[in-house]
């Protein structure tokens, strides 16, 4: 029952933090699944998996979130085991002996929930980043996952395998972006050739698997999955390819109208550039170009067959404000206060800008159980008195909250796309606005070399 609080929790997040979102579908499989993506968004990248699985899920993660008063309690009912990371060993937080002894009975936990048929989502890279490509990855996600196919094997059970996930995000510290959740085939895993493995680990004892097989897992999945990445030098460069994407779509009269289209596009021409002995002369205006725009907030959409766009959205501006206005009576109440303090600690954190939405996520996450139950039962109160109609009342209060939230996050989308219009016509006008006509200009006369 709790999980299906989680995920109803879990879903509040995901149409509020994110607006225009797109989810391939599972490719089916009977095993237990292992989700791997790149690590980039802090506790939102393994949110947005949940939110698009098939059953129930074990994780591991940081033993401090696993103990923390509210998200600890959160995280250990939803399976959640613990990890003593070498930096909180060596901080003094725990001696040796111990990490291991702990860090063992999770990965037996974990492997004996795969080999089960559970999921389970892992970050190979060990820790979240801000990077546009892997990070070299930890050998704990191969160990007990190799370990789960043996006591799989040794059961009779199907076998597991890893589930590369491509997490693309407009831009991953926003609040608002546009998302695509992307599912490539899953990866088998085989047992590895020794039956008395299988039998120590159903027996209880944490056996290591063969090193070489560990290693030969580790690079094969760092290969498949950095298909699914932005797999740039740097973000420049991505945006660059992003753009790239758009100009050659713009030309041939097929205009990317998702972000899935763009995702995919930009992957094309990161392709075609691969073994491209001009890559680097290709890419270079489109990167200046790209940065003039997302200095100004803007990117590939911006952009027709002529250039710029100049028209204002004054349509969206008046509807968006209508909207906000109407709603804002019931939003400021119940989500106002947590709201303003998602974005002011998000925006303060010294964790990285990888840390900033995870404050949009708990602000978003925790308030239809922590904080819209006293709000909407005083309201109730107030209106009813004490009365049994109390209960009912304070349900319906709450719907009418997050009802309220989602149209005035409407009215917001349709705000920050005239003021999208707006800055697109402002930069068109500039000198900047020049400099980029000639870059695109540039950009489309090398194109031809990527056909």
């Amino acid at each position: 029952m709790f999980w299906q609080v989680i995920l109803i929790m879990i879903g509040t997040v995901w149409a509020y933090i994110f607006r225009r979102k797109q989810a391939d579908h599972l490719p089916p499989l009977e095993g237990g699944r292992v989700f791997t993506p790149i690590h980039i968004n802090g506790l939102v990248d393994p949110l947005v998996i949940f939110h698009n699985q098939d059953r129930r899920i074990i994780t591991m993660g940081r033993h401090d979130l696993m103990t923390m008063p509210l998200i600890g309690w959160i995280t250990r009912r939803m399976g959640s085991q613990p990890v003593i990371r070498r930096p909180e060993i060596e901080g003094g937080v725990s001696d040796e002996a111990y990490a291991r002894s702990i860090n063992h009975r999770t990965l037996l936990t974990m492997t004996n929930c795969i080999a089960a048929g559970h999921n389970a989502v892992v970050m190979p890279e060990g820790k979240s980043h801000q990077d546009s490509r892997l990070h070299r990855f930890k050998t704990g996600t191969m160990r007990f996952a190799l370990n789960a196919a043996a006591i799989a094997a040794q059961k009779g059970l199907p076998l597991p395998a890893f589930q590369p996930v491509g997490l693309h995000y407009r831009c991953h510290y926003w609040f608002r972006t546009d998302f695509f959740l992307e599912f490539p085939e899953p990866i088998s895993i085989e047992p590895p050739p020794s039956p008395e493995l299988g039998q120590h680990l159903i027996g209880g004892e944490w056996v290591e698997p063969p090193s070489d097989e560990v290693n030969r897992l580790r690079d094969e999945l760092f290969d498949e999955l950095s298909t699914v990445t932005p797999d740039a030098p740097d973000w420049e460069t991505y945006r660059a390819w992003h753009l790239i994407g758009h100009i050659r779509a713009n030309d041939d009269d097929s205009r990317l109208t998702t972000f899935r289209d763009e995702v995919l596009a930009a992957r094309e021409v990161r392709d075609a550039l691969v073994s491209n002995e001009r890559s680097e002369e290709i890419v270079e205006p489109a990167r200046i170009a790209a940065e003039i725009l997302h200095a100004n907030d803007l990117d590939g959409r911006s952009l027709d067959n002529g250039g710029l766009r100049t028209r204002i959205s004054w349509t969206s501006c008046i509807t968006g404000l209508l909207v906000m206005l109407i709603t804002a009576p019931v939003v400021l109440p119940s989500t106002g206060v947590q709201a303003f303090f998602a974005w002011y600690l998000g925006n303060r954190t010294d964790e990285g800008v990888d840390a900033r939405t995870t404050y949009h996520m708990i602000a978003a996450m925790f308030s239809p159980v922590l904080l819209w139950p006293p709000i909407a039962l005083t309201f109730a109160f107030l209106t009813l008195g004490p009365t049994w109609l109390m209960l009912p009342v304070t349900l319906a209060i709450m719907l009418v909250f997050h009802i309220s939230n989602l149209i005035f996050l409407c009215g917001y989308d349709m705000w920050s796309d005239y003021s999208a219009s707006k800055r697109s016509a402002k930069l068109s006008s500039s000198a900047d606005g020049e400099r980029i006509i000639e870059l695109l200009a540039r950009t489309r006369s090398k194109l031809n070399v990527l056909k």
